[in-house]
């Protein structure tokens, strides 16, 4: 099953939880607020009666937060017996212990049938569970078992997102390498995580060009002794050139059972590795867990973006990022929803891109980056207007602090300023949205420009340069957390020391992001940059070792360095300064 060129999936994918939760946002528009019908699981919680007093009782009681949370909104084998055993300082951090689940959980069946509504694909949870099951199988027989780690090298699509969840249902931890990183970048992170497996597709087909990711994944694993095979689907109808190692992936998976026995995993197995830059050369291969991620991605998406049941959610960002894997793949699927994968570009083959899919869909939740946004705006509101967006209900935007221009373009015009925009801060470390205008009150402010409100469970701090916590508002420093939650990363992979010295040393006993944010005087967070060395390049993370670290290898080069400079689209770019012999 695949995408026609350059287009989105409208992917109706699987729940992974065995209840399906209405959303209770519309209680809160009421006259009276009615915090127990909004997040059923806070009706044990003494005194709380609205979003404001939610979010400090999370805080404040984050044991008996995070406990009810777990099992209402998860589908245990076996409960838990411990909530949590976390010590910042130490770098431990431990949720749900003596739990059981699998996060592909039991799929449930819709009735929807695969159509093609203009270049679209609509997969039902029956058909996504019947292709997770035959690869979940088809990977087992070719020896890939519980703890192993596989990685994925493919474009967004159902068949990428059966494959994560392939890899989850046998108890596999999946490596998911965004397809556009070259063959050096790709050996690098399959080394790192000792794939013996790497999926991947003939080709690739973003915005209306084909990429070679096979040939790519071909030259990569010369250099990668642990890989022994590489299943292979076909994007295109296009021939590629097998090797010994390669397995026709479709037609193996036809000779598979389409039912497969969910692996019974502890919360704190590992369910994937995603590598982000740092501020040295080495990428850095975070671990999440199972059940503490799944659960924080699941609320997450239900109560940043206001999300129903019955909605359509649309993601756009490519699934090699945590965004993709929060909230086009886990979060929605945790919520029984349905998720748009998207594959193309903002301006293919027209910069009404978005907004068609938008009226096409019927997209009521749109989540995309200050980058594509800033992009858009400059080519006019006429792509907008050309396009029905009454369904839209939320808007978000992600990756980087968006500029006071672009967020009122987006609310204004993309939005008919009826949408509220939710600015989200987070990061690959957090597994999930932490500061973001929402939820709150029905009648709370929403400032352009500003992630502004801690998430349920989230204590932000900020630092002074002696180490200190700055406790008045109307000031600046480094952002730290100050007490753990469940989604965040629980290690380097193969490097805990390096966990440790990155996040946990700088500010004993609170996790350091690396972000420098400033807390206006009515306490709302605005994020101002990276404190390390690292630059933000449309919302992607890029170490400036890392880059220096490539320049290098050039055998003409004696020495570079590179820094970022202010771009007027993607936020920041980088400058190269290089010494010749």
């Amino acid at each position: 099953m695949w995408l026609p060129c350059g287009c989105a999936s409208k992917c109706v994918v699987a729940s992974l939880s065995r209840r399906v939760f209405r959303s209770y946002f519309h209680v809160l528009g009421g006259r009276r607020h009615n915090i127990a019908a909004f997040m059923p699981e806070s009706a044990g919680f003494e005194g709380v009666s609205d979003c404001s007093a939610l979010q400090e009782f999370s805080v404040s009681n984050s044991e008996s937060f995070w406990a009810a949370a777990a099992r209402q909104r998860l589908s245990w084998i076996s409960p838990f017996h411990t909530v949590q055993d976390c010590d910042l300082s130490r770098g431990r951090i431990k949720w749900f212990e003596g739990g059981k689940l699998n996060v592909s959980g039991k799929i449930i069946f819709t009735s929807n049938q695969l159509v093609r509504p203009r270049g679209s694909l609509i997969s039902p949870y029956r058909q996504l569970l019947e292709m997770t099951c035959r690869l979940g199988n088809l990977l087992r027989r070719h020896g890939v078992k519980r703890g192993d780690c596989v990685t994925i090298y493919m474009p967004s699509c159902p068949l990428a997102v059966a494959s994560m969840l392939a890899c989850a249902r046998i108890g596999a931890a999946h490596n998911v390498v965004f397809a556009g990183f070259s063959a050096e970048a790709l050996a690098e992170r399959i080394r790192d995580a000792q794939s013996s497996t790497v999926i991947t597709v003939n080709q690739g087909v973003r915005g209306g060009k084909l990429t070679e990711l096979k040939k790519t994944v071909d030259t990569a694993v010369q250099s990668c002794p642990t890989v022994q095979q590489v299943f292979v689907a076909m994007r295109t109808e296009n021939p590629v050139a097998m090797t010994a190692k390669d397995v026709a992936m479709e037609e193996e998976m036809q000779k598979e059972d389409v039912v497969c026995e969910p692996a019974a995993m502890d919360s704190e197995d590992v369910l994937f590795l995603l590598y982000t830059s740092g501020s040295t050369g080495k990428p850095k291969g975070l671990v999440h867990t199972q059940a503490g991620y799944l659960l924080y991605a699941a609320l997450t998406h239900r109560y940043v973006f206001s999300y129903h049941d019955g909605d359509v959610f649309g993601c756009v960002a490519d699934i090699g990022w945590i965004t993709g894997h929060s909230y086009s793949v886990y979060g929605p699927l945790a919520n029984g929803g349905t998720s748009v994968l998207f594959e193309s570009t903002p301006i293919y083959p027209d910069p009404g891109r978005y907004w068609e899919m938008v009226q096409r869909l019927k997209i009521n939740q749109f989540y995309g980056a200050p980058t594509a946004i800033r992009l858009l705006l400059k080519y006019g509101n006429q792509w907008v207007h050309k396009y029905d967006r009454s369904t839209l209900k939320t808007l978000g935007s992600v990756g980087e602090p968006i500029n006071t221009e672009a967020w009122e373009w987006y609310h204004t015009v993309v939005g008919d300023g009826r949408c509220p925009v939710v600015d989200t801060w987070w990061q690959t470390e957090t597994g999930g949205i932490c500061i973001t205008p929402r939820p709150s009150n029905p009648d709370a402010e929403i400032v352009p420009g500003m992630a502004m409100r801690p998430f349920f469970g989230i204590k932000p701090a900020l630092m002074d340069t002696e180490g200190e916590v700055l406790t008045s508002n109307h000031t600046s420093g480094a952002l730290c957390i100050a007490q753990p939650w469940p989604g965040m990363a629980r290690t380097i992979h193969n490097n805990h020391q390096r966990f440790i010295e990155t996040y946990c040393q700088p500010y004993p006993g609170y996790f350091f992001t690396g972000d420098g944010a400033y807390r206006s005087k009515e306490g709302y967070y605005q994020i101002t940059g990276r404190l390390d060395d690292v630059i933000n390049v449309s919302g992607h993370r890029i170490g400036t070792a890392e880059i220096e670290d490539v320049v290098n290898q050039c055998s003409q080069v004696a020495e570079s360095a590179v820094i970022g400079y202010s771009h007027n689209i993607k936020g920041e770019g980088e400058c190269n300064s290089v010494n010749l012999f």
